[in-house]
């Protein structure tokens, strides 16, 4: 069993004001739990290129624990998500403006480690399989992909120790596959979803979207504007989600889907035709040469 090292909880504690930011898991350690004080704690794990829907997911993560707990924020471009001819050696890498955005959000510690100080022995053999709920959609796009992930995940659930996983809805299958494998593995952490951050316009933020060029980008508003219109078609049924989505999809310039399609949030599968309540509904398409995916929940009856 892994040592717990967090003490037993007590009323109140002092605050971190500063993030410090810390590269190795000692480091961190010695940061994130500076003294015997309990507080509750939440961490935010992301790829770094902060935006302001990973601010969102940072001042979710400080409401969660109030002023008086402490939120870790971790900045790794993880390789074993990224399969052959993916975007890893140009993913933007942003540590500087990162750590200015997460102590100005509530972060207290930001942990950007290393790829030896992550896997000290090379990639591991031995990963977390995302199964089934990973084949489809994302997983089918990108074999392999969600294995990468939910072991990463795994391994900074393990570093990190916190009472509360922080992640967007944005990446609605990796959400969903995290709270699987926290179940399903007895993870003891609460995983907390936050809404998408868009711009005005409906585009949703992305890392990647600083890869679109103008035009690129005032073609990429058909994802948002499909999905918008597949969800205000919910109260007629999952046929005419699709429909209306795919009716705004179809045939945009400069846009090549790879999917649209609605899914039950629980198992990820696609919904039946029968089926009624709460859905997804996800897209992903190619804008130029940069892939992005969005997602709305539909209310289906």
């Amino acid at each position: 069993m892994a040592r717990d090292r967090r003490p037993a909880k007590a009323p109140k504690a002092a605050k971190v004001r500063k993030a410090v930011l810390t590269r190795t898991v000692e480091e961190f350690e010695a940061a994130f739990w500076p003294d015997e004080q309990p507080v509750d704690n939440a961490v935010v794990m992301t790829m770094g290129a902060l935006h302001e829907g990973h601010a969102a997911l940072v001042r979710a993560a400080r409401r969660q624990v109030g002023q008086d707990g402490r939120v870790a924020v971790t900045v790794f471009v993880n390789p074993l998500q990224f399969g052959a001819g993916e975007d890893l050696d140009r993913y933007p890498r942003t540590l500087d403006e990162d750590l200015a955005l997460a102590e100005e959000m509530g972060a207290d510690v930001v942990f950007a480690p290393s790829v030896d100080e992550v896997y000290p022995n090379g990639e591991p053999l031995v990963r977390i399989s995302a199964g089934p709920m990973g084949e489809g959609f994302e997983g089918a796009a990108r074999p392999g992909h969600f294995d990468g992930v939910l072991t990463i995940v795994a391994k900074l659930l393990h570093i990190t120790d916190p009472d509360f996983a922080v992640f967007g809805e944005k990446d609605a299958q990796q959400l969903a596959l995290v709270r699987r494998m926290v179940a399903d593995l007895d993870f003891d952490v609460e995983v907390v979803g936050v809404p998408t951050v868009r711009e005005e316009d409906g585009l949703a933020l992305s890392s990647r979207n600083r890869f679109l060029s103008e035009a690129e980008r005032d073609r990429a508003l058909v994802l948002s504007r499909a999905l918008f219109a597949g969800r205000d078609a919910g109260a007629r049924g999952p046929k005419a989600v699709r429909e209306a989505a795919a009716a705004v999809l179809e045939g945009a310039d400069g846009v090549s889907p790879d999917y649209l399609a609605l899914v039950d949030p629980l198992s990820f599968t696609e919904a039946p035709d029968d089926f009624q309540g709460e859905a997804v509904l996800a897209v992903a398409a190619r804008v130029g040469s940069t892939r992005l995916i969005d997602n709305v929940s539909v209310i289906v009856r």
